[in-house]
């Protein structure tokens, strides 16, 4: 199988399915000396990890990382680091009854008519499980960011079903992950109103044996001007595929958006000025990459994401001989994705500005 490989200086290559041992990523490209241990890969793991609260998945997973090369005596050693997060409450029983359907919303086809086979196991290779992978090897990549730049990444959620939310200027991890109260944030979205609106919503939806899409916003602060190509590989683009490549992803943009479809140059452009040495803008409509390549700016992504496919009420397909069935998905599964979606959104993004840093870092004296 191909397309298991993402980046090209900091690179990331992953194995794993759903209901197998467990998934693995090696991240090759790491500079020596940056000090990591399993520790530092934790809190990351613990927000993408199932079971975490009542409106997601019920699956209980540990998510402990192990370290099995690349570092020594705390610090990463240059050599490929490898990590393996073993799958511990796997119910593959629950997977056996659909093994000849074609799940609405899923890969089963498509894996048909590309391979022949397939693992049904959960979707096997093509199940957000193996994002768990991307999340351990995003948390490096988060922490050389913060290392050779102090940049920083942070995810959260803007919009469930048709909650939208107020949000803030400059977001905190603190105001993702917890409420004014103290209480954890269980939905992740910084405006306590729309988030108990939110969690309201997607317990309504598990009720109904239904699911409910949503849209995560990603900014990334701190990161200096000048990163990203000119051309295929501009940053945008990079930044895009990583998006896309997370499962359940339909629409992916940034700044402004789509919203620029019905403004006027003179006022979507963003004004240059200066703030003691460093050139600014006084709005940031270009989402902080203007010809692919990084202003120093934030950068401001944001991702719509489907309503989970997985469901326990009957919905209408076919089997893989074509014949008219019904199928219902008995397994855990989220009522929305959104919750845990933030980490995975947080890790390619991270993935992506780490190996263009490093690759800038290359290029110019």
């Amino acid at each position: 199988m191909g397309g298991s490989v993402f980046g090209h200086t900091f690179r990331v290559s992953t194995a794993g399915e759903s209901h197998g041992p467990g998934n693995v990523v090696i991240v090759d490209g790491c500079p020596a000396g940056l000090p990591l241990d399993e520790s530092d890969l934790v809190p990351d793991l613990e927000r993408r990890r199932p079971g975490q609260s009542k409106i997601v998945t019920q699956r209980k997973e540990p998510d402990a990382p192990e370290i099995l090369s690349g570092v020594f005596e705390g610090k990463t050693t240059g050599t490929p680091i490898a990590i393996l997060v073993r799958n511990k409450d796997q119910k593959s029983k629950d997977y056996s009854a659909i093994a000849e359907v074609y799940r609405p919303g899923h890969a089963d086809y498509s894996f048909d008519a590309k391979y022949g086979e397939r693992d049904y196991r959960g979707g096997g290779r093509s199940s957000a499980r193996e994002t768990v992978a991307r999340v351990a090897a995003g948390a490096i990549a988060k922490k050389l960011l913060a290392h050779l730049c102090d940049a920083e990444v942070v995810g959260y959620v803007v919009q469930v079903g048709d909650v939208e939310a107020t949000i803030p200027e400059h977001v905190t991890l603190e105001q993702v992950e917890t409420l004014p109260d103290g209480e954890p944030n269980i939905v992740r979205c910084p405006d306590p109103v729309a988030a108990a609106k939110m969690v309201e919503l997607i317990g309504a939806m598990r009720k109904q044996q239904d699911s409910i899409g949503g849209v995560a916003e990603v900014v990334a602060r701190g990161v200096p001007a000048g990163l990203g190509e000119p051309v295929f590989d501009k940053l945008k683009a990079d930044l895009a595929k990583a998006l896309f490549s997370l499962p359940a992803v339909l629409g992916v943009e940034y700044g402004s958006g789509f919203a620029c479809a019905t403004m006027r140059g003179s006022e979507h452009n963003d004004v240059f000025t200066t703030e003691g040495a460093k050139v600014v803008t006084e709005s940031n409509r270009h989402g902080g990459m203007l010809g692919g390549i990084s202003t120093g700016m934030p950068i401001v992504l944001r991702a719509a994401v489907k309503p989970t496919s997985s469901l326990p009420q009957p919905q209408r397909t076919i089997t893989k001989q074509g014949e008219a069935t019904t199928v219902q998905t008995f397994g855990r599964h989220d009522p929305c994705l959104l919750p845990r979606f933030v980490p995975m959104a947080e890790a390619m993004v991270a993935l992506v500005l780490a190996d263009h840093l490093l690759r800038s870092r290359a290029q110019r004296l």
